[in-house]
């Protein structure tokens, strides 16, 4: 999870059918564990949007370990790290499923969302807005649920700034490739009349701690599209490709010209690197999406 982004649970009611009679897949199992699954996930986000950090990370298994390989020392400083810098996001979920399986854990699917109001001066807003398309996994531990692991499917983050708010952008990429894959990230969008825009792509890898991802700027092009090619990295590392934009105005007067920041941003999408998947089924490019 990157350092300025972290996405809590809000679980919602979900109702079971078709389950087998009887046994341990008794209608009563399911309906206890759920509740349980339920509170444990509400406490979370009643814990995140109060920023009581003890007992948030309470709600997580000792060896908790996610799909990005960060364990619950390293996702503990990067929680820690987040609130220290942004104390008034505000998270909330959208179930999907929910399962359990023969050995008693829970498998929930689920949309995390989370927003926040992060104005850079007296005179330019600028807000914070991220989704993500997760799965989380839960084990009862001593009669008590926690998060054993997690893992993100697909994820877009915004920071923008002035302008750029109000900007439409698109910037895509495969959802998932396999090491040393070569793939291209597009950013597209429509700056305002009478602004000068500016863009780079990077590709940064999903690690702790965060390496800041080389920007090299260009003027958007006349078509308003902007794209580069990367290589997945070898280590089975994921990785995020960021978009970062900067919008000026210039002002004529007395034969001088004075340029002016308007607005400015990132948008932040998510390329897993999974080894099981086969390249020839990227081919059609039926997984990129834009976000």
């Amino acid at each position: 999870m990157k350092k300025f982004l972290l996405s809590v649970l809000l679980f919602i009611l979900f109702s079971p059918s078709g389950y087998a009679d009887g046994g341990f897949f008794s209608s009563d199992f399911f309906d206890s564990n759920k509740r349980g699954v339920k509170s444990l996930l509400n406490s979370q986000i009643k814990y995140a949007n109060k920023n009581n950090f003890d007992k948030f990370i309470a709600t997580y298994d000792k060896n908790y370990k996610n799909g990005d390989g960060y364990d619950i020392d390293i996702y503990s400083k990067l929680v820690k790290e987040l609130w220290d810098n942004y104390d008034n996001i505000k998270y909330s979920i959208k179930i999907k499923d929910i399962t359990f399986e023969e050995d008693g854990t829970a498998k929930v699917s689920l949309i995390e969302t989370s927003s926040a109001d992060i104005p850079v001066t007296k005179k330019m807003s600028g807000i914070l807005r991220s989704e993500a398309d997760s799965i989380y996994y839960l084990k009862k531990i001593n009669g008590k649920w926690k998060v054993t692991s997690d893992k993100i499917n697909d994820e877009v983050t915004s920071m923008l700034y002035g302008d750029a708010i109000n900007l439409d952008i698109k910037l895509s990429a495969p959802h998932e490739v396999t090491p040393g894959y070569e793939y291209t990230a597009s950013l597209e969008f429509d700056p305002p009349k009478d602004t000068f825009a500016i863009a780079s792509i990077a590709k940064d890898k999903v690690e702790y701690p965060q390496k800041q991802a080389k920007e090299v700027f260009r003027k958007l092009p006349d078509d308003h599209i902007l794209e580069r090619l990367f290589i997945a990295n070898s280590d089975n590392a994921n990785e995020y490709i960021i978009a970062s934009i900067g919008l000026t105005k210039a002002d004529i007067k007395d034969m001088s010209i004075k340029l002016s920041l308007t607005g400015f941003g990132y948008r932040i999408i998510r390329v897993n690197v999974v080894d099981e998947i086969k390249k020839e089924e990227l081919k059609e490019g039926n997984d990129v999406k834009e976000k």
